[in-house]
């Protein structure tokens, strides 16, 4: 590469020359005006990749007064303003333009399991897809710590039903309440327990 090449000022860090060649400046197309046409204007609307040339103040006058809606009625320009948000591009409803038979069979229901989106959560199936895990499953309610303390002082096992829980609670109000006991309040605390131990099975639902 000669030093003197255009080429070479493009790599330096600070050319001492612009040594390329330059095009012949345009002159203003506004009527009447000799000055160089050093700005483009566009030409309008259905001619965008066409532009004028003009000169500084005759482009800042011709954009003052630019209306690129010129023409149109008050609905054309909603509607172009509407198609503008998605790029002037067709859209469909969600559904319309899907996975044809299987998408309309499947309608309405966008979080069923014959989609195959794969939901370990369960968090779809709780939106009402058809299925869902906890649909599949049935699994009974599991069993914490506290219900099964609280089943425990009513003397259950686990999985007992509401029923049985309702009958062991008033039969075993019956037995420690101090009235049934002669005015004895000595299995008074043991008569808290049974209440503080149903109501917390009543809370949680399991009676």
């Amino acid at each position: 590469m000669k030093f003197d090449s255009p080429l070479y000022d493009r790599i330096r860090v600070k050319p001492g020359e612009d040594r390329r060649r330059k095009a012949g400046t345009t002159s203003c197309e506004w009527p009447g005006c000799a000055n160089g046409g050093t700005h483009r204007a566009p030409k309008g609307r259905n001619r965008e990749n066409e532009y004028w040339r003009f000169c500084l103040d005759h482009v800042r006058e011709y954009n003052h007064s630019y209306n690129f809606f010129a023409g149109m009625s008050d609905d054309a320009v909603a509607r172009y303003q509407k198609d503008a948000l998605t790029g002037h591009r067709p859209t469909w409803k969600l559904g319309q333009n899907g996975a044809g038979k299987r998408g309309a069979t499947m309608r309405g229901r966008p979080f069923d399991a014959a989609f195959g989106a794969d939901d370990p959560f369960d968090m779809f199936g709780e939106l009402g897809g058809s299925g869902s895990k906890r649909e599949q499953r049935r699994e009974a309610p599991t069993v914490h710590n506290a219900q099964r303390k609280a089943l425990h002082t009513l003397g259950l096992e686990e999985g007992a039903e509401r029923a049985e829980i309702k009958a062991r609670f008033k039969e075993l109000v019956k037995r420690h309440h101090p009235d049934a006991n002669g005015g004895d309040r000595s299995t008074e605390d043991r008569l808290v327990e049974i209440i503080q131990a149903y109501n917390y099975l009543k809370s949680a639902g399991y009676c």
